[in-house]
């Protein structure tokens, strides 16, 4: 390789959400021996589902498959209502990890439909959370990925609604949603978007360096919406090579001039700085910011009560006084990096 000049994009890499449900999956292997089971990848990054499989946690498909008072972990994504409910009947401790972002377009969902409204749910087959957000409203929902998908509904009695996957890249929803106003002028719209700040802050961030570089390194899972969605932003601004990596060992060997980098949204930073250390840059890294993140989701309410729970038992054990609350400052201060590095263990 022959790379002149790295632009690292800030903001890059894990959100709030992965912070969040990160956390909490750490927090259950550290309360319950193995096995722990969580429904889907606690996140979509191959790196993070291995270090837990490293811990005991089983990932599964079919809540009904864990074994009857076993803990069980829902996924970032958000779950389908009948799925939470067949985790709760199991008995065990469930923990439920769905992003507070998700929580708010199933809670839009739910009130369009009681209402009346046709959605149109922007957003891809088959992914977890299109499934779990779809379920809520299952009879009242149409999932929309094209503008053929929208032409279809023209027969359907209004008054419509227009949702969207958070994960989405900008483009993409732009579209489809100035598209569905020029077919539904009346249509409504949450006053603001479905689309994750940490998804448009990422895009953001990459389209100001990509077109100016000689190619683009997107690091970040297939199966990651949000690392497509990067990989597709390159693309549009017109850089001519976009790699998408699962890490450095991935890397090409000709690599050459200028390379912009940036991380999805559930990739560890420590896969962006063996990335940084292959690319081996004669003149340097230099870092883009567009904007600074300090949003916070504290642990799932369930995993609050659980952990008070326990402080207050081991308090009254040693005799000490009891623990009334949850330290959400240590919990900010203690990053999911963190939670990644063994030493920690």
């Amino acid at each position: 390789m022959n790379v002149d000049k790295v632009v690292l994009a800030a903001p890059r890499g894990f959100c709030a959400g992965v912070e969040k449900a990160i956390k909490a999956l750490d927090w259950m292997t550290r309360v319950f021996a193995p096995p722990v089971f969580c429904y889907h990848e606690i996140v979509h990054n191959q790196f993070v589902v291995d270090y837990f499989k490293s811990l005991g946690v089983v990932f599964i498909d079919d809540v009904t498959t864990v074994p009857r008072g076993a803990p069980v972990m829902l996924s970032a994504h958000g779950s389908p209502p009948e799925v939470i409910e067949a985790a709760r009947q199991s008995g065990g401790t469930v923990i439920d990890a769905v992003c507070p972002l998700v929580t708010k377009v199933h809670h839009e969902l739910k009130v369009r439909a009681r209402k009346g409204y046709t959605v149109l749910y922007v957003g891809h087959q088959g992914h977890e959370e299109a499934v779990g957000t779809m379920a809520v409203a299952p009879e009242s929902v149409h999932l929309i990925e094209s503008t053929d998908d929208i032409d279809a509904l023209g027969n359907l009695a209004g008054p419509f609604a227009l949702l969207s996957q958070t994960t989405l890249s900008l483009d993409e929803w732009q579209d489809l949603r100035e598209y569905a106003e020029q077919k539904f002028p009346e249509i409504w719209m949450p006053n603001r978007s479905d689309l994750c700040f940490a998804t448009t802050n990422r895009q953001a961030a990459l389209r100001t360096i990509a077109a100016e570089a000689d190619a683009v390194v997107v690091i970040g899972s297939a199966n990651s919406s949000n690392t497509v969605a990067l990989t597709k932003v390159a693309e549009a601004v017109g850089c001519a090579r976009v790699l998408r990596v699962n890490g450095a060992f991935e890397l090409p060997d000709d690599l050459h001039g200028t390379v912009a980098v940036t991380a999805g949204a559930s990739a560890p930073e420590s896969l962006v700085n063996e990335v940084l250390d292959a690319l081996n840059p004669t003149n340097g890294v230099t870092v883009t910011s567009v904007t600074v993140e300090d949003e916070y989701f504290p642990p799932p309410p369930e995993l609050r009560e659980m952990l008070k729970t326990l402080s207050a038992l081991l308090d009254l054990t040693l005799q000490t006084p009891a623990t009334s609350s949850f330290d959400s400052e240590s919990d900010r201060r203690f990053t999911a990096a963190e939670v990644l590095s063994a030493s920690n263990r």
